[in-house]
């Protein structure tokens, strides 16, 4: 199988890394808007660089991976799926409900393949709670609580292209919330606070957020996040219910100290970030990858289930905004179900 890498930035290059030594995978194609990076990533793996994005279409690859800035991936993705290539695209499609619902109907269009790069369905943790979610062991489920804290902020370069706190951060704990739940988020009640470096205010985002969201069936969830978490990374989800209650995100890694006399000791090594805290999901997700553009698995997370996310990021958005509780059945795009 040989495979096109579109983009060799952070999470490029640990994707290629990855393709590269895979057994399934013969080759990759690399390419970059820098090409020199592409080169010299190329160089190092043993792989193929290409001068631009029009090669990879041209010289024939089995699959494309899209790991470039968000604002290039529903154009990708459509030209992918006119191509007749099987697509993996880090989240999100696109940064607006339009754009998103657009480059889904390409891939419908097309009957091609668009697995989303939601790592966090990959990861240990997030899987056990979601069995015991699903097993009943935690009986009637009440209230869940996620969060998502960065331990230091992003370049102030960033901010402006990431589309802000819900869309590029909490959007992921949306997608968990629907993943391990399999209820629907019904309406969103959200507020952010621009308090802290000026760079915020300057891009129009906030650096910290909260949000209370009600589930189909009832059950009650808040997701908060910061870009401004000193003491480490942190992401944890707890789920209580009316038998048990469980966490993810909790070992001896996580940035929190207790102030009971008798609580566990701060940890001596937390976690400083997304990319080592999801290191193997992030490997599992590629090699589910492969998996389906061979027909041995479906896919795991297709352009729908991103959509949902999106919108829920969508409507805190215009919570936020306006202040006030927003339906999801206000946005377009309400037609999946959380997987069960």
């Amino acid at each position: 199988m040989r495979i096109g890498v579109i983009g060799t930035g952070r999470i490029g290059t640990i994707h290629a890394n990855t393709l590269s030594r895979h057994r399934d995978v013969g080759s990759l194609i690399l390419t970059d808007a820098n090409p020199s990076r592409a080169q010299e990533l190329a160089q190092r793996l043993g792989e193929t660089a290409a001068p631009g994005m029009d090669e990879i279409f041209r010289w024939g690859v089995d699959a494309v991976v899209i790991t470039t800035a968000t604002s290039a991936h529903a154009e990708l993705i459509g030209r992918s799926a006119r191509s007749g290539l099987p697509v993996f695209c880090e989240k999100p499609i696109a940064l607006d409900l339009p754009g998103t619902l657009q480059a889904i109907a390409e891939v419908e269009t097309a009957g091609t393949i668009l697995q989303m790069g939601f790592q966090r369905r990959f990861d240990a943790g997030y899987a056990g709670a979601r069995e015991a979610v699903r097993s009943g062991r935690l009986g009637r489920l009440h209230t869940v609580r996620a969060l998502t804290s960065d331990q230091a902020p992003p370049p102030a370069a960033w901010l402006p292209l990431s589309g802000g706190l819900y869309r590029d951060t909490l959007i992921h704990d949306f997608d968990m919330l629907r993943w391990v739940t399999g209820r629907e988020v019904v309406d969103v009640y959200a507020a952010g606070s621009d308090a802290g470096p000026v760079m915020f205010r300057e891009a129009g985002d906030v650096d910290t957020a909260a949000v209370v969201l009600t589930l189909e069936d009832g059950t009650l969830a808040t997701a908060t996040a910061t870009r401004l978490n000193g003491a480490g990374y942190d992401v944890r989800m707890e789920l209580a219910g009316e038998l048990d209650q469980v966490v993810v995100g909790l070992d001896d890694r996580t940035p929190i100290a207790s102030t009971e006399p008798t609580g566990p000791p701060a940890a001596d090594k937390p976690w400083t970030g997304f990319l080592e805290r999801f290191g193997p999901a992030y490997e599992a997700e590629l090699n589910a990858f492969v998996e389906v553009v061979r027909g041995e698995r479906a896919n795991p997370c297709d352009g729908r289930e991103a959509l949902q996310a999106l919108r829920i990021s969508e409507a805190c958005e215009l919570s936020r905004r306006e202040r006030r509780p927003v339906a999801l059945g206000e946005l377009p795009g309400g037609t999946a179900t959380a997987a069960l």
